[in-house]
């Protein structure tokens, strides 16, 4: 991001500072209460469509905000409007307290952009190649960008595939060179958009470690998904968007307190008895606490509470009935529950 031409040759000292331009602001002047990344009623049209509808976000350094929305939600739009690609029509949106509109460069270098998309490396190109052409864009001379190049590689574990084609690297590797390439210009603030979509949990679990070590070190992170069981125990907090509009904003504990599951699998056996039909006999024995089903999957039933039922009671109404319940768990990840919930507009 944030590319200029090769002729200017400007080098960046050691302060972060680039020769013959206004100085960026400072990270370490931002303390830890005050916004590294801030959105304050920010609206954004594009035609008829209001993509962003008066948003409102903050993201204090060393945190972790993960993003939620399904297609169409304003993620996207939202993280244009920070990186300065579009203007908003009403509102601000601020980089360490500097309007994106009014820092331009100086403050987009304050950013790094780990895209969603995989197309964006010469794939004849070596991994250190790559990041030393975009360490160029940045304004590095030759040697200082090779020796930054070598460092972040070693950052996310790739400084033994530096010298590799990119096209030979495989989804999981290219996505850590994407995570190696937005810690370049060492930003205080990472925009990470959908980036374990297309990675296997190895893969993904990579580059969340990558992102939660980064906000360790104090950078401000806005982590854009759709794999919503991700953000537990990684987000700090989440932000939900649908239709342009914040339908949530909170503690990943906050929003999981927004509703409780009422569908669960049981694992159940009816010992010695061997009733013709288990399912009926489920069903007779929770009486008013619950009804059950099977399910395709043998001895595994689903369980549906409800309102105002509890499921220990249910549980307990089985193994009255010496039926043995082996196991139990949610129908559908509690955190996606609640993100369907809010999405569709649902509020019970």
């Amino acid at each position: 991001m944030g590319s200029r031409p090769e002729a200017s040759h400007m080098d960046l000292r050691a302060d972060g500072t680039t020769a013959g331009r206004a100085r960026a602001p400072s990270f370490r002047q931002v303390g830890s209460g005050s916004p590294a990344v801030e959105l304050v009623e920010v609206t954004r049209r594009f035609g008829a469509v209001v993509a962003l509808d008066r948003v409102s976000m903050r993201v204090v350094p060393g945190q972790v905000a993960a993003l939620l929305g399904p297609n169409g939600a304003g993620k996207t739009t939202l993280l244009r409007v920070l990186t300065g690609l579009i203007d908003p029509h009403e509102g601000e949106a601020r980089i360490l307290g500097q309007a994106v509109t009014d820092g331009g460069w100086v403050t987009r270098r304050l950013i790094g952009l780990v895209p969603s998309g995989d197309r964006t490396f010469y794939l004849r190109l070596s991994g250190l190649e790559n990041l030393v052409f975009f360490a160029r864009l940045h304004g590095m001379r030759g040697r200082q960008a090779a020796g930054r190049a070598r460092e972040v590689l070693d950052q996310v574990g790739l400084a033994d595939a530096g010298e590799v084609a990119v096209g030979r690297y495989s989804h999981g590797m290219q996505k850590r060179l994407s995570v190696a390439r937005a810690l370049l210009t060492d930003p205080p603030v990472l925009l990470v958009d959908e980036a374990t979509h297309d990675l296997d949990p190895e893969g993904a679990q990579a580059v969340r470690t990558l992102v939660r070590a980064r906000a360790a070190r104090g950078t401000a992170v806005i982590w854009t998904t759709q794999r919503v069981e991700e953000i537990r125990g990684f987000a700090d907090t989440v932000t939900v968007l649908g239709r342009g509009r914040v339908l949530f904003d909170g503690t990943v504990p906050e929003l999981l307190s927004r509703s409780l599951p009422r569908r669960y699998i049981l694992q159940v056996r009816d010992g010695a008895r061997r009733v013709p039909d288990l399912a009926e006999a489920l069903d007779r024995a929770l009486g008013t606490t619950g009804t059950i089903e099977p399910t395709a999957q043998a001895e595994h039933f689903l369980l549906a509470l409800p309102e105002g039922a509890i499921l220990g009671d249910a549980v307990a109404a089985l193994t009255a009935s010496n039926f043995q319940v082996l196991a139990c768990r949610e129908e559908t990840p509690e955190v996606e529950h609640v993100f369907l919930q809010i999405t569709r507009g649902d509020s019970r």
